[in-house]
């Protein structure tokens, strides 16, 4: 991650264990999510299924040791750490944009040159 990359989102006293944030980065919503190993996820808000922005208040969850997001609608669930849909409700695959996450001094950053599909 390079500094001229990092966007400063929020800090990390602002995100509450295993409920979702949104965030507004240039033109896309994020979704930000504190795990119980203090782990902060950063996914796109846009749920894939139903086009709608709404990823950051879906259901905080694991699968195995991964630990994942199910949407609010229909109920997909996805990993955090890649944005893979991991039950996808009998549709086609799908993915949430994943961005990777720096946290320094209290400070939660993207690398928005970083965030992949």
């Amino acid at each position: 991650m390079t500094h001229q990359t990092m966007t400063r989102v929020c800090r990390l006293e602002e995100l509450e264990t295993e409920r979702g944030r949104a965030a507004l980065i240039g033109q896309e919503q994020v979704a930000l999510f504190l795990t119980r190993d203090g782990a902060v996820h950063a996914v796109s808000n846009l749920d894939p299924y139903s086009g709608a922005n709404v990823i950051s208040r879906g259901i905080v969850g694991t699968r195995g040791d991964a630990p994942t997001i199910a949407s609010p609608l229909h109920k997909q669930v996805f990993d955090l750490r890649t944005g893979v849909c991991l039950d996808t409700q009998g549709k086609q695959d799908a993915a949430l944009r994943v961005w990777p996450v720096l946290i320094a001094d209290g400070v939660v950053h993207l690398d928005t040159a970083q965030g992949r599909s």
